[in-house]
């Protein structure tokens, strides 16, 4: 098997015990044709040399990599979804099935390969364990938009189409189906956690947040006092998730489905369902077409990561008192607003003021997109670099909006501001349009797939994608 030296086994979950997982049988699909491969991110985990050959045994047929799990591991969990307390969770159509180390990452930190539409396991639900190969579409186009636009995400690793026909309530049926190899740094979710405080199990909750503390925040792992430590992860996590959730804002992004099982406790985004990138400014819009309340809106989602973060905070009272928790929970509107701050600041290509001077941009060009309601993403393109965009942002489409007295604030604001170092406005990306990504667009990049196999636009939009990341990176 050629895999490189940069292959750095680790499959740290074992050590965990059979209380958090239960071993698993991938399903044993009639096809395996390749549909997508993550070069970029195979070559940082030392998988880059595969044949296709070889990595439809591993990413379709599941054959174990070298030295890594022998067989899946289907996570077992809890979690509220709508706020709805549900103990019949768990991964009911996916698995853990490889543990490894990113090379050159100065943090040597883990990356967990888990997979989406893998078959069925003991917490299926009646459901077939499958994914279609649109959800799988869907997902790629996801996860490349919000990595390029500086999003803490998943990274989608593989896609095969696997020749099943699926029925589906929300998708034209039948449908094609595949499997879908995720990248993340943990699979360990909120709803880990509400699993074992919902079984009273203090010490399966002290094992979880040890092995937490030891594979993925060195910082908590050296504390050694218990009640510190407890109240220090319970701080990671919410400056882990307040970044992601500011992220998303900066983004225009909504997620859809925010439960406590879609919460990793390292931050990361994933999981896309009915996920959508904002048209415009509207706090009110969302995702999900069963979301009736708006709970999931894209106003309301630093709300609701707050709430998911209490019931997190909940299931470590049995090992942390009160008032640390309270005070680790109320870290998070600083930890947002300042996560806020960089992530615009970083999206409009300058440099960071104090964090009081860049939320008041924030805030000023989140008023504007309002008030004007042009297109969400378009500021962030024009105004990219700040000052050196003067001239390029007056031959915009929407310069009139900009020489308003709405934009003013904004205007002042960015013209006090240095470029951030590296932007490149001489690059092609620049001499174009927004790269977007509306449920519009990803409808017309679906129907040649559906309608002649054709993977031309898909396989284009993820190139112009990249190229939009490496511009404004």
């Amino acid at each position: 098997m050629p895999l490189t030296p940069r292959y750095l086994p680790n499959p740290h979950h074992l050590a965990l015990g059979d209380r958090f997982f239960d071993v698993v049988r991938p399903a044993e699909f009639p096809k395996h044709i390749l549909r997508f491969r993550n070069d970029r991110w195979a070559a940082r985990v030392g998988l880059d040399r595969l044949s296709d050959a070889e990595w439809l045994a591993h990413f379709a047929q599941f054959e174990p990599l070298p030295g890594n799990l022998e067989h899946p591991l289907a996570l077992r969990y809890h979690g509220h979804q709508f706020r709805s307390y549900n103990p019949n969770l768990g991964d009911g159509r996916g698995f853990l099935f490889a543990q490894m180390h990113e090379d050159g990452d100065p943090a040597g930190r883990l990356l967990d390969l888990g997979t989406k539409g893998s078959g069925q396991t003991p917490y299926s639900r009646q459901g077939d364990g499958r994914l279609t190969l649109k959800g799988a579409v869907r997902e790629v186009l996801a996860t490349e938009m919000l990595e390029a636009r500086g999003v803490n995400t998943s990274k989608t690793f593989s896609i095969v189409e696997t020749g099943e026909s699926l029925y589906r309530g929300d998708e034209p049926s039948p449908t094609r189906s595949a499997v879908l190899v995720r990248l993340n740094h943990s699979h360990i979710r909120l709803g880990s956690f509400q699993r074992q405080a919902a079984l009273q199990d203090p010490d399966a909750l002290r094992t979880l947040l040890d092995h937490v503390a030891a594979v993925h925040m060195p910082e908590v792992d050296a504390i050694t006092d218990g009640l510190d430590r407890v109240a220090a992860f319970l701080r990671q996590v919410v400056a882990n998730t307040a970044r992601t959730t500011a992220q998303w804002m900066a983004a225009g992004f909504v997620h859809g489905v925010l439960n406590t099982d879609n919460i990793l406790v390292t931050g990361e985004s994933f999981d896309y369902g009915p996920w959508r990138f904002l048209p415009t400014y509207d706090p009110r819009f969302t995702a999900a077409y069963f979301d009736h309340a708006g709970l999931y809106a894209y106003g309301r989602q630093p709300e609701t990561l707050m709430w998911n973060l209490t019931r997190l905070a909940e299931t470590l009272l049995p090992l942390c008192n009160q008032d640390r928790l309270v005070a680790a929970l109320d870290t998070f509107p600083a930890a947002f607003s300042d996560a806020l701050a960089e992530a615009v600041t970083r999206r409009l290509g300058v440099v960071r003021g104090t964090v009081e001077e860049d939320n008041r941009l924030a805030g000023a060009l989140f008023g504007f997109l309002e008030d004007t309601q042009i297109p969400f993403d378009r500021p962030f393109f024009d105004w990219f670099g700040g000052p050196a965009s003067v001239e390029r942002a007056s031959a915009s489409p929407h310069a009139a909006h900009y020489a308003s007295a709405a934009f003013q604030p904004v205007r002042d604001a960015l013209l006090a501001r240095a470029p951030r170092p590296g932007v490149d406005l001489g690059h092609d990306y620049f001499a174009g349009a927004p790269s977007g990504l509306l449920i519009e667009e990803v409808e017309a990049l679906w129907a040649p797939i559906a309608a002649h196999d054709d993977w031309t636009a898909v396989t284009a939009k993820v190139a112009e994608i990249r190229a939009m990341g490496n511009a404004v990176v």
